[in-house]
């Protein structure tokens, strides 16, 4: 089993920015992609970024190109991470970390996941 545990959200104007912490543990060797998602009050979840744990390669959603970036920690700290800048309120909602074995954009695709931290962006 892995274990995920997000941080990092809270309140921030709109324009503004944020990094959030995925933390991995347990059995992470069996990795292979990390992601993360969004759920707005109302919404399904939506697919937001993903990395590949060995390699880097990135994929994002078109609302947040250009303005999110992933990246992994590569100090042996399991931690991935997402760098939110250029915040809009839409970007407003709970985002889950998740890990999995498949590339795929899709929540099922994905096995393990945090407990989620919230992100409000204010206009």
């Amino acid at each position: 089993q892995v274990q995920l545990v997000e941080s990092g959200g809270g309140l921030v104007q709109a324009g503004g920015s944020l990094r959030l912490s995925c933390a991995a543990s347990g059995r992470t060797l069996g990795i292979v992609f990390v992601a993360w998602f969004r759920q707005a009050p109302g919404k399904n979840r939506e697919f937001v970024s993903r990395i590949v744990w060995y390699g880097g390669s990135t994929s994002y959603a078109d609302s947040v190109k250009g303005r999110f970036t992933i990246s992994r920690d590569n100090a042996g700290k399991n931690t991935v991470y997402l760098q939110m800048n250029s915040l809009k309120p839409e970007d407003t909602a709970v985002y889950y970390c998740a890990s999995g074995r498949v590339n795929s954009n899709l929540r099922e695709a994905y096995n393990s996941w945090g407990q989620g931290t919230q992100v409000t962006v204010s206009s």
